[in-house]
């Protein structure tokens, strides 16, 4: 396992501090407040460790409700809901400095089977011919602006190679698609919990700012302020972050300075295993 995919998995596992009641620490990726990946993340962590051995995580929603501070930790409080034959509920409240930061329900089952259709995984190039994020940052790094240049070209804890490649820097107008492969930057256990949480921070990178492509805007311009505000996601079939999975990302609609996007995750034969939506603030605050 890297070095920092180890940090990663570190950071989504919690102190217990009581019942029902842990503790996160904060990552500072250079965005000015947590990552909602990590937020999301480390409260499906907490959920997890409250609900029975055989119930596994099929769905989420959650609403995001102030920034994160990154030079503090979070704690995190779970309250079963209720516990069925085959279904679970969890709520997670995020607490940060006295105030709740983030909402977090979460829904488990028993494992079933039953009927099962999806729709066809995209055609697009595989990701064997395609370069990575990390190296088109790494190629243009004196193009970034200094006080953000490091987080950018340090080594990441998930690998991503879009299909489309786009320049934050230079935003041109774009439909508001993308397709973006991504798998863990080193072996991940084969625990599906672990990488359910991982998806689920994975799932925050790239989203909503592929509602901006039709405006020629970009996240990192200081004008904009882009932050998320809902995220639902739904586990549909096993995976693993060894693997490479296809994200298939659209934004139907913007309006009301707000951003909707709609993803999928595909592996590379063709199985939905995941799907996720998200609504946030896109506002040109000039």
């Amino acid at each position: 396992m890297s070095k920092v995919l180890n940090e990663l998995i570190n950071l989504l596992s919690l102190e217990k501090i009581e019942k029902g009641i842990y503790r996160g620490q904060s990552q500072d990726l250079g965005l000015g407040a947590v990552f909602g990946g990590q937020v999301l993340g480390q409260a499906l962590s907490a959920a997890q460790q409250s609900a029975p051995e055989d119930r596994h995580l099929h769905s989420f929603h959650s609403y995001f409700l102030r920034s994160g501070d990154v030079a503090h930790p979070i704690v995190y409080k779970v309250d079963s809901i209720r516990d069925g034959k085959s279904f679970c509920t969890r709520r997670v409240e995020a607490i940060q400095h006295g105030l709740p930061i983030f909402y977090l329900t979460a829904s488990f089952q028993k494992s079933e089977s039953g009927f099962e259709h999806q729709p066809s995984m995209p055609k697009v190039a595989g990701p064997e011919s395609l370069i990575s994020e990390l190296e088109l940052s790494r190629q243009y790094q004196d193009h970034i602006p200094v006080a953000i240049r490091d987080k950018f070209i340090s080594d990441k804890p998930l690998e991503f190679r879009p299909v489309e490649m786009l320049n934050p820097l230079k935003p041109e107008k774009a439909e508001p698609k993308r397709h973006i492969w991504v798998k863990a930057n080193g072996s991940v256990s084969e625990d599906i919990k672990v990488n359910k949480y991982l998806l689920a921070y994975t799932s925050d990178f790239n989203f909503l700012i592929t509602s901006l492509l039709p405006h020629a805007r970009s996240f990192i311009d200081p004008k904009m302020q882009v932050a998320t505000l809902d995220h639902s996601m739904w586990f549909h079939r096993p995976f693993s972050l060894n693997e490479w999975l296809l994200f298939v990302i659209d934004s139907p609609s913007a309006s009301g300075a707000r951003g909707f996007v709609r993803g999928e995750f595909y592996n590379q034969s063709g199985q939905l295993v995941a799907s996720c939506a998200q609504e946030g603030v896109i506002r040109d605050r000039s």
